[in-house]
């Protein structure tokens, strides 16, 4: 049986979720494009930077120099859509840089603002002012690899410690991963557009981030759930080596086992004759209008396809083997990643009741009955407050726990790990609303004590020892970016992880700890037991 495959495709009911649940969040205050600096005066004394493509002029926000906007790819329009990216055009005398640029095409949702914009392949750098050449931090969104946006996200604490931050857009969907016959290049391969995207953002890294302060010997790339993954793919891909020299990957584990070309390939073919393209040509493909590529869609997300250039073998694969990007990697997971997937359920009107537990069960793993009631056994009701935490427990462990595990006693053979739970059992909830049962340390809701969160729906206050926590985290983080290593004179230590001790640091407040039972709190010896039969 091969749960990791099949458990893709309802983590990413996220981004469905999302369509269904825009009424919740109607009422919120969404923040728009330039929030975190971009409706700020476009004074003409901003800071200027050059680029390989022309000077920019940004804004300065007290110790932070923001530039906004960036291109750093051509708009992949027209004859340019699923294609790989190609380079931005020139500029002369000095481009506005002080509003954010618009981002990838996506529906509305708690998690991502509308766009039909193609045009979006732009970056966000945030650099403390004064100059010097600090380490670089590249931020890769989240959600599902179908929402999300750069602006969604505010570094400037993390800058306050030293680093430059780049936030980037990519692209998402069907627009970044589909894969067709069709659209396949000279060597026979497609898909993977928004990991193209990624890496044409660290190129431009390389040759531009001197210019603002960085050191582009030193860049770090760092992301959470499917920019945990995107980090990840980066970390397993060829075309990706030496344009970073350390990973952050939080929440990305939940897909280490790519589809092959060939089922890709079979699914966007569905997708084509769906949207209206029968004939299965390009051309008619790139004739589609935006609104239509949303609607056919594949709703329950998009996840990476081996592709010779980009991803070779599997991310599993990769790691198991060594053949990947050896570079020093912090990976980890929340201790109730999956509640934040059985509140979307609830808020959907389809609430885990006694009565649906192991069907819920067989219907979140893709399992027959006859697994899920082998898997209700050793997660039973009586263990648990309710049958929601019970069910947060079962997905927690075998879509993000086990997995991110198996990561660790992968890489840490062959590079530096750091692993770390996240363990903040009263995390506040930011973009859905309150449900019967707590939210614990859900998925996602580590990211407030790292940035700021503008466009979360529901935002919560962090505590006196959260907010202690909460600086623990982002030293860590910018240490790491800094020397390889998260910890720090002053700070908690964090052991390195191998494969006989297994330690971890636990990311509670207020000061973190060391665990050492992450497996067996997970149950993962049952996970793998499973997994083989």
């Amino acid at each position: 049986m091969a749960i990791t495959r099949a458990t893709w495709r309802v983590c990413t009911r996220l981004a469905a979720a999302g369509i269904t649940l825009g009424a919740l969040v109607a009422a919120a205050p969404a923040v728009s494009a330039g929030t975190l600096g971009g409706q700020a005066a476009a004074g003409a004394g901003g800071p200027v930077a050059p680029t390989a493509n022309g000077a920019v002029r940004g804004l300065a926000s007290g110790a932070v120099d923001e530039f906004l906007g960036i291109p750093y790819a051509a708009p992949p329009v027209g004859a340019l859509r699923w294609q790989p990216p190609q380079p931005a055009a020139s500029w002369s005398g000095v481009r506005d840089a002080t509003q954010f640029a618009p981002h990838c095409p996506q529906v509305a949702g708690p998690f991502g603002e509308a766009s039909t914009s193609e045009d979006c392949l732009y970056l966000n750098v945030f650099t403390p002012t004064g100059g010097g050449r600090h380490p670089v931090m590249v931020w890769i969104h989240g959600g599902a690899l179908v929402s999300g946006e750069s602006n969604d996200y505010d570094p400037t604490a993390l800058v306050a410690d030293g680093v430059t931050v780049v936030t980037i857009n990519y692209r998402l969907g069907a627009l970044g991963f589909l894969a067709h016959p069709a659209l396949a290049g000279a060597n026979g391969q497609s898909g993977d557009y928004g990991l193209m995207d990624q890496q044409a953002a660290l190129r431009w890294v390389q040759r531009n981030i001197a210019n603002f302060g960085g050191d582009p010997r030193n860049v770090t790339i760092f992301g959470e759930s499917a920019g945990g993954l995107s980090v990840l793919s980066q970390v397993a891909s060829p075309q990706a080596r030496g344009l970073f020299q350390k990973a952050i990957a939080e929440s990305g584990s939940y897909n280490l086992t790519q589809a092959s070309l060939a089922s890709a390939e079979t699914a966007g073919e569905a997708f084509a004759t769906k949207a209206g393209c029968a004939s299965q040509t390009a051309a008619c493909l790139r004739s589609l209008p935006v609104s239509t590529i949303l609607a056919d869609q594949d709703a329950s997300g998009y996840t990476p396809n081996i592709n010779s250039e980009v991803l070779p073998t599997s991310i599993g694969t990769a790691f198991a083997t060594g053949n990947f990007n050896r570079v020093p990697i912090i990976n980890g997971t929340n201790h109730d990643e999956w509640r934040l997937f059985v509140a979307l359920s609830e808020l959907e009107g389809n609430p885990v009741t006694a009565a649906n537990y192991q069907s819920m069960i067989s219907s979140t793993l893709s399992v027959p009955a006859a697994v899920a009631a082998i898997i209700a056994a050793q997660y039973p009701l009586t263990a648990y407050s309710s049958p929601s935490v019970a069910l947060g427990a079962v997905g927690t462990d075998a879509i993000f726990a086990c997995p991110a595990l198996s990561i660790d006693e992968s890489v840490s053979k062959f590079v530096p790990t750091f692993a770390y739970e996240f363990n903040d059992e009263n995390a506040p909830e930011n973009f859905l609303p309150p449900v019967s049962f707590p939210y614990g340390a859900a998925h996602a809701t580590e990211i407030q004590y790292l940035m700021g969160l503008p466009t979360a729906a529901f935002p919560g206050t962090l505590t006196a020892q959260q907010q202690q926590l909460a600086a623990t985290m982002k030293g860590y983080w910018t240490n790491f970016a800094k020397r390889g290593v998260p910890g720090s004179f002053g700070s908690p230590f964090w052991p390195l992880f191998n494969t006989v001790t297994q330690r971890m640091q636990s990311l509670v407040p207020p000061v973190p700890q060391t665990e050492t039972d992450f497996a067996t709190t997970h149950k993962c010896a049952f996970w793998t037991a499973l997994e083989a039969a």
